[in-house]
């Protein structure tokens, strides 16, 4: 039986992204990119926290110490625990006006790789970066919204996801210098007049499938590791953005969605749009890498 996505929390986020399990605090961390907020939900007792952020937040990842390293319009900051910024550690080298960072993940060795979206959508000024203790680097460039980051469990596979031209890449990587090569397409979808669903934020299980949000087609994806569609699964939401495994078994698929932009017709007929939503699954997730500030 096919399992159906149920509500989390019924907080609407704007444009909802980058959840993450912290299992320390059994918790799942997410963004409102637009909202500027970080959002702390504790499903063991329903608890809520929302933290404000001074500018657009398009991801995070936990700083050892506690906190997170954000990716936010004007560059990449370390926040402490309630949001707040405690240090710059990088510019967005972009235009501010036209570009913020999105979608980000760690890589299984504390890397942060992260990614812009050009917002115009003008001519593919948007690239994804790998930031370290040597600094931020260019990795691909030529994109629109970088987006759809995950690791294969062995950390020697990437994919990247390019969503307005519904196309999902894999790359060979280097997990001990954060290198990029033989970039190959893995899933490339097809628009149709009636359904505009495209690859947005990603997770994968311990299995290597691809599991994908489809912003504008109401569902999420699972891919086989050779690109076969191996499940869909219907979200109350016409955008679902991101998707993470949490939960002490790493066997609750948690997923954000967005209600920004979207027609008052369709938040009337999908009311739950900007919502949490959670599934439990038979597949295991794989854990959340801290960032490692050493690395």
């Amino acid at each position: 039986m096919t399992p159906r996505p149920i509500l989390a929390d019924s907080l609407r986020t704007e444009l909802g992204e980058c959840p993450l399990w912290c299992a320390a605090e059994a918790a799942l961390c997410f963004v409102d990119i637009t909202g500027r907020a970080i959002h702390r939900y504790r499903p063991g007792d329903g608890s809520h926290a929302l933290l404000p952020v001074a500018e657009d937040v398009g991801c995070i990842g936990l700083w050892p110490s506690g906190g997170f390293i954000a990716g936010m319009r004007t560059g990449i900051f370390r926040l402490d625990a309630e949001g707040r910024a405690v240090a710059k550690l990088a510019a967005n080298p972009e235009s501010h006006a036209t570009s913020r960072f999105n979608d980000g993940r760690t890589d299984p060795r504390g890397r942060f790789l992260l990614g812009t979206i050009d917002e115009p959508k003008a001519g593919g000024a948007a690239h994804l970066y790998r930031y370290d203790r040597r600094g931020l680097v260019a990795l691909v460039d030529g994109l629109l919204t970088s987006n759809g980051l995950a690791f294969f469990p062995d950390g020697r596979s990437l994919y990247h996801a390019d969503t307005p031209r519904f196309t999902v890449r894999r790359y060979a990587y280097d997990p001990e210098t954060g290198a990029l090569a033989d970039p190959e397409p893995f899933v490339t979808l097809t628009p149709t007049e009636a359904d505009r669903g495209r690859p947005d934020g990603a997770a994968v299980d311990v299995e290597g499938c691809y599991w994908t949000a489809l912003y504008e087609g109401g569902r999420i994806q699972r891919y086989a590791p050779d690109g076969r569609l191996l499940a869909e699964i219907a979200v109350p939401a016409r955008c679902p953005t991101m998707i993470a495994f949490g939960g002490p078994d790493l066997r609750t698929l948690y997923v954000t969605s967005a209600r920004a932009g979207r027609p008052a017709e369709e938040l009337a007929r999908l009311p739950l749009s900007g919502a949490l939503f959670a599934l439990e699954v038979e597949v295991t997730g794989l854990p959340t890498v801290g960032f490692d500030p050493g690395i």
